[in-house]
């Protein structure tokens, strides 16, 4: 019963939706939402599988704002694929780093990344008090842009879940993972590297919120280094959650998680079909949070 809660809980939303705005059931309005859930999904499915390992990274939505900062000011010097490169190192270095001072030094998860959170907020803004913009064409193309009339970031999307997918069911990564959420120090006597697979972990993470950034910053074509990936790491949480990855790890599925994204992607796309103004919208995704997490202290008691 539990595992059908979510998708119907879809679609009882997207009936209501739809009653509300015939629109939004249209082909092209469901393209519309894949594309707004796109970055939001690239950093999902690598976030998930790090809390299945009982850890967690707040600093996702900062990466991004870093991410499109450093994008939009390397452009000129780097061009479109040197920027890339530049930008995903950046990522992956920094997801490392966490990784280390977590799964080395054994420092609190929440501590390390609420300190990396800020820290990159205030780079960014440093490096870019005002929002950048004016990317290359080639670049841009890739946020509205289709291939086989399918737009380019939802394949992107598409593929790190496949991925994500690959990882769980086919490396012993995700095997790992899940044994690290279950227990660590049992995980660590059967042989596992758990400090090694905590710093991967991470790494992808950041690795993921780099690539979310310069999605995000392709689709809207600006950089704003203040407001640039404010509040992502709360739509991970609650997208996360929803999709039934407990807190303290241990278990979960990339389709339920690919599927709660969904669902606040239908909700914040059904208030724009309503006219809901921006603030209730925040207060109803307020509570759809707190329900997420609600469910998470039920299904951790039933367990």
């Amino acid at each position: 019963m539990a595992a059908a809660a979510l998708p119907a809980a879809i679609a009882v939303l997207a009936l209501y939706f739809f009653y509300k705005s015939p629109v939004f059931l249209t082909l092209n309005n469901w393209i519309s939402i894949s594309v707004q859930i796109a970055a939001l999904m690239t950093i999902s499915i690598p976030f998930a599988i790090l809390l299945m390992a009982g850890k967690v990274d707040l600093s996702v939505g900062s990466m991004v704002g870093l991410s499109g900062v450093v994008a939009g000011l390397s452009f000129p010097n780097l061009g479109i694929g040197g920027t890339v490169a530049v930008v995903l190192a950046v990522g992956l270095a920094i997801g490392l780093l966490n990784g280390f001072l977590v799964g080395v030094l054994s420092m609190s998860p929440i501590i390390v990344t609420l300190g990396a959170l800020t820290l990159m907020r205030g780079l960014a803004q440093w490096l870019s008090p005002s929002p950048l913009f004016g990317f290359p064409e080639a670049f841009t193309f890739v946020g509205y842009g289709r291939l086989l009339g399918v737009p380019i970031l939802t394949w992107i999307m598409l593929s790190v879940l496949a991925l994500g997918l690959f990882v769980m069911t086919r490396t012993p990564l995700g095997r790992h993972a899940i044994a690290i959420g279950v227990n660590e120090r049992a995980a660590y006597l059967v042989g596992i590297r758990v400090k090694l697979t905590v710093m991967l972990l991470y790494g992808a993470v950041g690795l993921g919120s780099a690539l979310a950034g310069l999605m995000t910053i392709a689709r809207i074509n600006s950089a704003p280094s203040g407001t640039l990936g404010v509040g992502v790491e709360l739509s991970v949480i609650t997208a996360v959650l929803l999709g039934g990855v407990p807190f303290n790890g241990g278990r979960g599925s990339l389709l339920r998680v690919a599927l709660g994204v969904w669902l606040l992607g239908m909700l914040s796309n059904g208030f724009i079909l309503m006219n809901i103004r921006t603030e209730a919208g925040l207060m109803i995704t307020g509570l759809v949070l707190v329900l997420a997490a609600g469910l998470d202290v039920l299904r951790t008691r039933r367990g």
